[in-house]
């Protein structure tokens, strides 16, 4: 597929200042980037976003940390030190420029330092300001650390996720801060779209809680409005705790089938030979009161053949279904390699490693950038160059006064 070129993407001329670490905050600035934003990554000095030294497994990759790169190309890195003033006065300089700012601390942390919505506010008034916590910026919960396991375990995932006999189930990666950035993505789009039409900065502010719970919107809509009553996990092939059988994942003979909507049971039992449902078949209410029974015995036939095997069957008759894949598998796939869904990314100094492109298409190009996440602080002095940072004859207390609204 066509790559679509950065000046012609959507934000091309934006300029985001993101003083976040770690996952949640940095991916939302990777979001901003592949859509055209020129984003400059705000470090300390030393050790920069602790994100480089937060490893994955045991692959390092120019210095820092697959994890690292994965949620950071296609930025720049400039160094700060916020205990210093001439750096605290540069960075005062550089948000004039800005459209957005990113920021993930805890609560009161970069209001401490002078950097909080209202203090660039008053440099910036029409910035776009995007703010993620782990619990909301008060209440009980404010002051405790903002992790992704620990967001998912209060906000009922983890009570949610899996078989009734299995213990409280995270999912396999990091969804409280993919979620927490995709959401503040969409309010910083929409806070710019605004301050197009009538003029006006924003404060855009999510956390991880909020943004898991609203990620189980659907199923938390049902309890609220069905007598608060809880859902049970379902006992055989656990998938969905409000949806009766078939819907779940079973074993074949030699891997495994996921199988979700079926026009009937009868349909699903005559096209697979099953026998032991003939009690439940006219019952409309059967899939869900009696759903461990009839998936126990759907479980006991799937196994019986292949997953090709029962593909080949269901499929032609709109059953719904598919094979569970691992990651080699998907990327063998014909589906997959048709999507052009890998690119190369690298840095000047010859860095080179595959990475994913965005999951956007724009007039059917596709949003590729084949720069690798930068090295620490390797764009400070072209940054400082190109707004004049460091200006000429005055003194760090001077460039702080001249930018602080009265």
């Amino acid at each position: 597929m066509k790559t679509m070129p950065q000046e012609d993407r959507p934000l091309a001329g934006i300029l985001v200042i993101d003083f976040s670490q770690f996952l949640s905050g940095p991916l939302a600035g990777l979001k901003l980037a592949d859509l055209g934003a020129r984003v400059i990554k705000i470090e300390r000095p030393g050790t920069g976003d602790l994100c480089r030294s937060l490893y994955l497994s045991d692959t390092e990759i120019g210095g820092d940390n697959s994890l690292f790169h994965a949620i950071n190309r296609n930025k720049e890195s400039m160094l700060a030190d916020l205990r210093k003033p001439e750096d605290r006065a540069r960075l005062r300089a550089l948000l004039q420029h800005a459209d957005v700012v990113i920021q993930n601390f805890r609560p009161g942390v970069i209001e401490r330092q002078g950097f909080g919505y209202e203090d660039v506010r008053a440099l910036n008034p029409g910035i776009v300001y995007g703010s993620i916590s782990g619990y909301g910026e008060d209440g009980p919960w404010a002051t405790l650390p903002g992790q992704d396991l620990l967001a998912q375990a209060r906000s009922g995932l983890l009570w949610l996720t899996g078989s009734r006999d299995d213990p409280p189930m995270p999912m396999g990666l990091a969804v409280a801060d993919m979620m927490a950035g995709t959401a503040l993505v969409q309010g910083l789009l929409a806070a710019l779209v605004g301050r197009g039409r009538h003029g006006r900065g924003a404060h855009v502010q999510t956390s991880l809680l909020e943004a898991m719970v609203d990620f189980q919107f659907e199923v938390l809509t049902t309890h609220l409005n069905d007598g608060h009553r809880l859902p049970e996990r379902p006992a055989v092939g656990g998938a969905h705790a409000y949806l009766g059988a078939p819907y779940g994942v079973y074993r074949t003979r030699d891997g495994w089938l996921a199988i979700a909507m079926t026009p009937s049971l009868r349909t699903l039992a005559e096209l697979m030979q099953i026998t032991g449902l003939e009690g439940w078949l006219d019952d409309p209410r059967a899939a869900m009161t009696h759903r461990d029974a009839i998936k126990t015995v759907i479980g006991q036939h799937v196994a019986a053949r292949s997953t090709d095997e029962w593909l080949a069957i269901l499929q032609p008759a709109d059953i719904w279904c598919a094979e569970v894949l691992d990651w080699p598998a998907l990327m063998q796939s014909d589906a997959f390699q048709g999507m052009d869904f890998l690119q190369k990314i690298g840095r000047d100094c010859g860095l080179s490693l595959a990475a994913l492109r965005s999951p956007l298409r724009i007039n059917g190009q596709v949003l590729k950038s084949g720069r690798a996440a930068p090295g620490l602080g390797q764009d400070t002095d072209r940054i400082v160059s190109e707004f004049a940072l460091d200006a000429s004859g005055n003194s760090a207390d001077e460039i702080v006064s001249r930018h602080v609204a009265p």
